[in-house]
């Protein structure tokens, strides 16, 4: 079980804004578990603390942005980006302007800066959202987004533009792991014909070769590329010579393809939660990036109780022997066949229901169900390991019912059945007294929920 991260220090980045051209500092800080990503305007007295959430976008025309009260916060996609790929799940983010400085236009800046201050260990573990089946998403101009399972956050991206100069592009990062030496300097680009267009918008009054790739691929006059030049404030350059205008060179020959998945990977970061699961995508923009970030909420929202990841290939962490050592139960009361995890405070373990359960005979034998008192026995027992392990020389005590609350039975349980047991503490176990909540899945539907108290007594 990984556990959440955050920052160990504070790291202050200062530079333009891309839109808006003027001088901005950001500043980003740790923050407590379970805090997400949050950005704070500093500008502005009185300014909300606005949540790096998808439902907050308001725009997507050149970058996204987060609006809250009308306040604004622009070109976020970088810095999210950074902050994901690197695995921190929790930070607030100070700017004194509108929006994130461009620096040099891609997200290696933010990578540095977080590297250089280090990562911190927090005690909550990372709530992952486990792709279980495929989703996907369409455009109306051929953009196509699809998310299938799969064990790590990794993704896939193609870019297709009608220019000689850039037209067909793939880019893919299977580990996020190597997103630094991979995606994190591809920079943003911008095509020639598209800045007028921009400028006269009032946008990338920021825009200039050291923090784009632009690129040039229909002849323009001289004069008015000349005109063009100065209203960016660089040198005139030749007409006739199409190509990539950039002070550094291409990174890669894909780098444009690469920035695209960076930018994936940061309107993504919105969901909320880490995903377990690759990202298939054509013709990506953050307009279909935030439709896509939208649709996997709501698809959080449907199935916001997820049943544990369970491969019966990996060895359990306890198998029926080992239980039997712990718990007093035996045939027909021992009802869990082993447990897969402990990670304080919370444990999931299995019980497969087969036909020759003895109640069956007798409970609707025509068409057997498994009592619901007896699954939440079960539950009960896997909590008791819970609460077990936490104790020295666990075999010497025994876990005893004091209450049980809140009891739902959702789907029924039959012959056949494998009940995964999610059971975690609520509190701290003080002076032999543990209170729990459960959740008892068939595949992914949850079969039962409960809440129960605990008491641990030494045998005597």
């Amino acid at each position: 079980m990984q556990k959440q991260l955050t920052l160990k220090e504070s790291f202050t980045l200062k530079g333009k804004g891309l839109h808006t051209g003027q001088m901005i500092t950001a500043v980003f800080n740790p923050a407590e578990e379970n805090y997400g990503y949050k950005i704070q305007r500093t500008d502005v007295e009185g300014q909300p603390i606005i949540d790096c959430n998808a439902d907050l976008v308001g725009d997507t025309q050149r970058g996204t942005v987060l609006v809250k009260d009308e306040v604004k916060v622009s070109t976020i996609e970088h810095a999210m980006a950074a902050l994901y790929a690197l695995g921190i799940d929790n930070c607030l983010i100070q700017l004194d302007g509108p929006e994130m400085p461009i620096l040099d236009g891609s997200a290696m800046p933010f990578v540095e800066a977080i590297e250089k201050v280090g990562l911190q260990e927090q005690n909550a573990k990372k709530d992952y959202y486990v792709v279980k089946h495929k989703m996907e998403i369409k455009g109306e101009n051929g953009e196509h987004m699809i998310l299938i399972p799969d064990d790590h956050f990794c993704v896939n991206a193609q870019i297709a533009f009608d220019s000689q100069i850039l037209d067909n592009q793939f880019a893919n990062l299977d580990n996020m792991a190597d997103f630094s030496k991979e995606i994190a300097s591809a920079r943003t680009f911008v095509f020639v014909r598209e800045i007028e267009p921009l400028l006269n918008m009032g946008l990338i009054r920021g825009g200039d070769l050291d923090n784009a790739i632009v690129i040039y691929e229909k002849e323009l006059p001289q004069d008015r590329y000349d005109n063009l030049a100065d209203k960016l404030g660089i040198a005139h350059m030749d007409a006739t010579r199409l190509g990539y205008i950039n002070h550094k060179p291409l990174t890669w020959n894909n780098e444009p393809s690469r920035h695209k998945l960076l930018d994936i990977i940061g309107d993504l970061a919105l969901v909320g939660r880490p995903i377990l699961g690759r990202v298939v995508a054509t013709k990506p923009g953050h307009t279909i990036n935030n439709k896509f970030a939208r649709a996997i909420k709501r698809d959080i929202k449907k199935h916001e109780v997820q049943c544990p990841a369970y491969d019966p290939n990996v060895a359990p962490l306890m198998d029926v022997n080992k239980i039997r050592s712990l718990l007093p139960h035996r045939y027909p009361m021992q009802l869990v066949d082993k447990v897969i995890s402990v990670d304080e405070p919370e444990i999931v373990a299995v019980k497969n229901v087969t036909s020759n359960e003895p109640f069956f005979t007798g409970h609707f034998p025509e068409e057997p169900v498994m009592p619901g008192v007896l699954i939440v026995e079960a539950m009960a027992q896997a909590g008791g390991l819970l609460v077990l392990n936490a104790v020295d020389e666990p075999e010497r005590y025994s876990t005893y019912f004091l209450k049980i609350d809140g009891v739902k039975f959702r789907h029924k349980v039959v012959p056949g059945d494998t009940l995964i047991f999610k059971v975690k503490m609520m509190g701290p176990f003080r002076r032999g007294i543990a209170t729990m909540s459960g959740l008892v899945f068939v595949g992914d539907t949850v079969a039962a929920e409960a809440e129960f108290t605990a008491q641990v007594v030494k045998n005597k």
